[in-house]
């Protein structure tokens, strides 16, 4: 059956910003650091998505935020973290760490381990300022990614993690050749990011590391490969 014709936008991973600081290797979806480009600033309420490679023994040493959620999402290595509410743990493949910094919060964020580490850092912007500030993190089983939509975070309430802002974001891991539909809601829009393999979305190719902006409609995706998605769907600005 043919598809209706809806306009998706795909963010090569070779034609991103990048940052090579030695111990630090990034590609960066929308302006961050280094890299400015005023016509790809966000995302809607999407503000950063940077793909990160962390040396071992290296990572982020304590430094502030405020007034932003934001998610880190781990694909290989350990991710250790510490902040100023005592918080101290460290994360695997799968899990899923979470900061609302809100008046404000300093962690420090490291990879301790002997093997790269590579994480998906994602902040949003919050519906509200000032709030008191919030950690979690969650565990996930990885089988519950497999082959079906796996809630990690909203705003309604109906996800594991809570965040201030009107989004659901769900991870998905596909075998190669599998095909999964993904509608998106009137009024409503989506960012996809392709983390690992090689797909289709309505027969448009994804590689690796690339990024996707999807409008309202229904979607195809076929893994070409074996592949792991992340989906953050919000309201159309």
């Amino acid at each position: 059956m043919p598809y209706t014709l809806i306009m998706i936008n795909i963010k090569k991973a070779s034609a991103m910003g990048k940052s090579d600081l030695g111990w630090l290797k990034s590609n960066f979806h929308f302006s961050f650091a280094g890299y400015y480009n005023p016509l790809n600033m966000q995302y809607g309420v999407l503000r950063v998505i940077n793909d990160d490679y962390i040396m071992p023994h290296t990572g982020f040493d304590t430094h502030p935020h405020n007034d932003m959620e934001i998610i880190s999402y781990v694909l290989e290595g350990n991710l250790s973290h510490k902040d100023s509410m005592g918080h101290s743990s460290t994360l695997q493949r799968g899990h899923v760490q979470y900061l609302s910094a809100g008046t404000g919060i300093t962690h420090s964020e490291y990879n301790h381990g002997d093997t790269m580490l590579h994480i998906l850092q994602i902040w949003i912007l919050p519906d509200k300022k000032h709030v008191t500030p919030q950690y979690g993190e969650m565990r996930f089983e990885w089988e519950n990614r497999l082959g079906k939509l796996m809630p990690i975070a909203a705003g309604d309430g109906t996800y594991p993690i809570t965040i201030h802002q009107d989004i659901h974001m769900d991870a998905l891991f596909l075998h190669s050749s599998t095909v999964f539909k993904y509608s998106i809601k009137h009024s409503r829009k989506s960012y996809v990011v392709l983390a690992e393999g090689t797909c289709t979305i309505n027969n448009q190719k994804m590689e690796a590391r690339d990024g996707a902006e999807l409008p309202e409609g229904t979607y195809s995706i076929k893994a070409e490969t074996d592949c792991h998605l992340l989906f953050i769907e919000m309201k159309k600005a």
